[in-house]
């Protein structure tokens, strides 16, 4: 298949256009490199699939991997983006850019409409004028709010968002529906539930903790340590999306007028925040500091999914527990920020 993939310097597409790569696919990955985090990271993530030295608009090819091309471009970049599509037919869009962080869409909440909103509609549009009949994209656990309703269904309504990231992804969540309704694209959202790893974010809570505790800092632990998770391994997630990549007619529809669907797609159970912590500290062997605080705005108490649908429909069966997690986290971690 040839597959064009967003966000492959992020945590998950780059982990994603590797492994369809050595599948045999054709990947054509973009990532615009921002500065919303270690520039240098994302260069990390590029580097172990064989991208060097990226610029502006420049296409690379993967140094291992031939079948696997770059290049760094904005996705509100409409000229750059259909002069990609003009010149290569995909079978598959991945969508997996966009502005992330629950917190940062706080502080600045236009980069969230300009990358989630305008960046989804310009790919919709790519699909649609460019006749490629499958979008994948994800979507967040963060559009159930603070349901009190465990685990989360698919079914379930998630209109009352508590953050404007995910009034973005649940905002994607209707665009695709309505693309599909339209012209037939199918769109095929994923809900992901806290995915963790080696090269993961480092504005989530596995790498914002350990590099507290590795250099003795305190670590903010929000609502008093009252909260808890549905901790999802990199590996497990990779799985998923490959298995619904290779094989989209297996996806069930939520309607009859659209083939459109969305997933849960995380670990399926969820872990106390302490917990975490602590298995962390063990792995790190040292004990952090720690400083427990309110809940902060935007946040929610709990996530857990249910992944049942995506079991039925693609045998979606994570495997990797808590504890293996962990150590292969930390073990990364510890090499990489020597």
């Amino acid at each position: 298949m040839n597959i064009f993939i967003t966000g492959t310097a992020g945590f998950i597409g780059s982990f994603l256009a590797e492994a369809l790569a050595k599948q045999g696919h054709q990947i054509y990955g973009i990532d615009s490199i921002n500065d919303y985090y270690d520039i240098n990271l994302k260069k990390a993530r590029l580097k172990k699939g064989g991208i060097h030295n990226p610029s502006y608009n420049q296409e690379i090819t993967s140094s291992t991997l031939p079948n696997y091309r770059f290049r760094q471009i904005d996705l509100c970049d409409n000229e750059q983006l259909e002069n990609i599509f003009q010149n290569n037919h995909f079978d598959c869009i991945i969508n997996l850019a966009a502005q992330a962080g629950v917190r940062y869409s706080l502080q600045n909440p236009q980069a969230y409409i300009h990358s989630n909103i305008e960046g989804f509609i310009n790919l919709l549009e790519c699909c649609r004028l460019h006749q490629c009949s499958h979008f994948i994209y994800a979507s967040s656990s963060s559009v159930y709010g603070n349901s009190s309703h465990t685990p989360f269904n698919e079914t379930e309504r998630v209109d009352q968002p508590i953050s404007l990231y995910a009034a973005t992804k649940k905002s994607n969540e209707l665009m695709a529906y309505t693309y599909s309704h339209l012209y037939g694209i199918q769109t095929i959202g994923l809900r992901f539930f806290t995915v963790y790893g080696p090269y993961g974010r480092p504005d989530m809570a596995p790498i914002l903790f350990a590099n507290a505790i590795k250099n003795k800092q305190p670590i903010r632990i929000f609502n008093n340590g009252n909260l808890s998770r549905d901790f999802t391994y990199i590996d497990d997630i990779i799985e998923g999306i490959i298995k619904i990549t290779e094989h989209p007619e297996q996806a069930s529809q939520n309607t009859t007028d659209a083939p459109a669907v969305v997933y849960n797609i995380g670990h399926g159970s969820p872990t106390p925040l302490m917990e975490f912590i602590h298995t962390l500290e063990k792995y790190l062997n040292q004990e952090a500091q720690k400083e427990f605080i309110e809940m902060q705005p935007g946040d929610v108490y709990q996530t857990w999914a249910d992944t049942r649908k995506l079991k039925q429909d693609f045998k979606y069966t994570p495997s990797t527990p808590l504890e293996e997690g962990i150590k292969q986290f930390t073990e990364w971690h510890k090499n990489f920020y020597k």
